[in-house]
Parts: C-alpha cells; sequence; structure tokens
C-alpha cells in the first residue's frame, strides 16, 4: 500500500501525523502538489510536483493509485475516482469515504456548487479543530493497523 495525498489543501497538521505514520510503518508517503512543499529527509516520503493547473494533482493521484492503496483528500470526486479503482480515500477530518455514501455526497456537492453560483451563501467548512485532526488520526491508525496486520482494508 502506498498513502497518495492531494497535498495542496491538505492541512499541516494532517501532514505532519502522515510524516510521523510513515516513519513509524515504513509505509511510502507520496505527496502530490502544484506548488513546492517541505518533507522530512526521509526515503520513504515524496513529493511530486504536478503542473499549476485545475485538478492537476487530481488527475496525477487518479493516473497513479492502484488496488489497495490510501487516499487522503476532501475532494469528493477524485475520492469518487479513487474508491472505483478499488482503492480507499479517507478525508482530512477523518471520514473514510465508502462506495455505498459517495454518490450521496457528489450530489450534495453539485447541489452546493448550484446554490454558490445562483448567489446564495451556503457557508464554508469550519476551521479544522483538534477533534477533526484526532478523527483523522484514528481513522489512519485503523487503516494501517489493519494493512500491517495482513488484512483486506479496501473493502470496508
Amino acid at each position: 500500500m502506498k498513502i497518495w495525498v492531494d497535498a495542496d489543501a491538505c492541512p499541516v497538521p494532517v501532514k505532519e501525523i502522515l510524516f510521523r505514520a510513515a516513519e513509524r510503518t515504513g509505509v511510502e508517503l507520496i505527496l502530490v502538489a502544484n506548488q513546492p512543499m517541505r518533507k522530512p529527509n526521509s526515503v520513504n516520503i515524496k513529493i511530486i510536483q504536478v503542473l499549476n493547473g485545475y485538478d492537476e494533482a487530481d488527475n496525477e493521484i487518479s493516473r497513479r493509485v492502484k488496488v489497495g492503496d490510501l487516499v487522503i483528500t476532501a475532494d469528493i470526486p477524485l475520492a469518487a475516482t479513487v474508491l472505483a479503482r478499488p482503492a480507499m480515500a479517507l478525508d482530512p477530518r477523518g471520514e473514510r469515504y465508502s462506495a455505498s455514501t459517495i454518490n450521496a455526497r457528489l450530489g450534495m456537492r453539485d447541489l452546493l456548487d448550484v446554490l454558490r453560483g445562483s448567489g446564495i451563501q451556503s457557508g464554508g467548512q469550519a476551521p479544522y479543530s483538534q477533534s477533526d485532526r484526532k478523527a483523522f488520526a484514528n481513522q489512519l491508525d485503523k487503516i494501517l493497523t489493519r494493512y500491517l496486520s495482513g488484512k483486506n482494508t479496501t473493502n470496508e
């Protein structure tokens, strides 16, 4: 398993958790971004810098993700693509996307886009919180524990 990160909009605390997890487990971590990024000096942590442009990082992750990989993203269309591999997708707030809920999430995202386009303010996400950080760390730990114990993590 490799862990792919849609890194441009990924919160710093999530990256820090991922860096520690990659060091602890030896799982390869790849951050994909369209801007330069810093990382710890580690053989199993890599950065792929893509061209600056709409969905370039998402497209790169989509091209490279394999069955059983884990993708960290808040981008619902990317999560849908990842789940079709089948691979796993985890939101930086700790929600694990699933095949049974992704279509509803895509529908809600599209509805909110239409409302914003018509001038209706739908607000935004709350600031990233300590509880979001804890939820993400707990879900990542569950996935990595199952992977390292040799259990199938893709079809949960």
